[in-house]
């Protein structure tokens, strides 16, 4: 584990107390090594890696208030650690991708209602980790925020925008119906529970509703129409760098012979596309089986 992390887009000048600096060396920071190597988690610098741990891990550094003494510089420095760890954490989630090319940010411009609740998301979530350097006179804190299941991200944001209309809209297309002029598979040499949908080779990028559309642009797997349960659980799949970890990482949700295929191309940064062929692949495996109504997906990202 490096001990030198740089912080994500850490706004760090014009607050009385803070650090001037945009990298924390963790050397200094006792509790806070320990804390990582011991939940086996690295702080988040890009929303890939959100998705990919299922958890977004933020540090922040402060130093006392000019004019404090005693106890009250630790207290100062904690504080100012705390504001800056919750801006670190705000510029992470607004860059999540919500569907298609709509951001958190994005939504917060058009909608008071996610724009105040994402605010409060941020400011509601206590610190992990406080960590106080005596010795240097500086503070550490790391917030912890999950993607998905109680009290996410993603459990929050499910909630709220499926009664946005512009987000409404935006996830409603029609679903894949095979064309008259491509048979299914005469036969199925064995029943698939899973999906892997190898994107390596697209620009593609995890988000709240990651869909896969055919050629004609139907959707074969749209995460809005799964149940709220599901997605706030499980979220809209699992994110890897490689086939044999989706396998893996689909195998604690039970999927023993996942279907792998690879992506043709992408309708949007977050939306997928296939050929007619493996879309058809892909329908008559989920007709037989319905693992897309349990979010059973992996997708693998460069």
């Amino acid at each position: 584990m490096k001990t030198r992390l740089l912080l994500a887009a850490m706004a760090l000048t014009g607050i009385a107390g803070m650090a001037q600096a945009d990298e924390v060396d963790l050397k200094n920071y006792k509790m806070a090594r320990e804390y990582i190597k011991k939940e086996k988690v690295t702080v988040t610098v890009t929303v890939e890696q959100a998705f990919a741990q299922d958890a977004i891990l933020v540090v922040g550094e402060g130093v006392p208030k000019k004019g404090t003494s005693g106890a009250q510089r630790r207290l100062t420095a904690i504080r100012a650690a705390e504001v800056a760890a919750q801006r670190a954490l705000a510029e992470l989630l607004r860059g999540v991708s919500i569907v298609g090319e709509t951001t958190v940010r994005d939504a917060e411009v058009e909608s008071d209602l996610i724009r105040s609740s994402v605010s409060a998301f941020i400011k509601g979530f206590s610190p992990v980790v406080k960590d106080w350097n005596a010795q240097e006179e500086s503070a550490l804190v790391i917030l912890k925020v999950g993607m998905n299941g109680p009290r996410s991200f993603g459990s929050m944001m499910y909630e709220k925008i499926m009664t946005e209309p512009k987000i409404k809209q935006a996830v409603e297309k029609p679903a894949y119906v095979p064309p008259v002029d491509v048979a299914p598979p005469s036969a199925v040499p064995q029943a698939y529970d899973g999906l892997v949908i190898d994107a390596t080779a697209q620009s593609f990028r995890p988000a709240l509703i990651n869909r896969i559309f055919s050629p004609n642009g139907q959707v074969l797997y749209d995460p809005a129409k799964i149940s709220q349960k599901v997605l706030v659980e499980q979220g809209c799949g699992e994110y890897t760098n490689s086939v044999d970890k989706a396998r893996a990482a689909l195998g604690k949700r039970g999927v023993k012979n996942p279907l792998v295929v690879k992506a043709s191309g992408t309708v949007s940064p977050s939306d997928l596309q296939v050929s007619n062929d493996i879309a058809v692949q892909i329908h008559t495996a989920n007709l037989a089986n319905g693992f897309m109504a349990d979010a059973r997906v992996a997708f693998v990202l460069k």
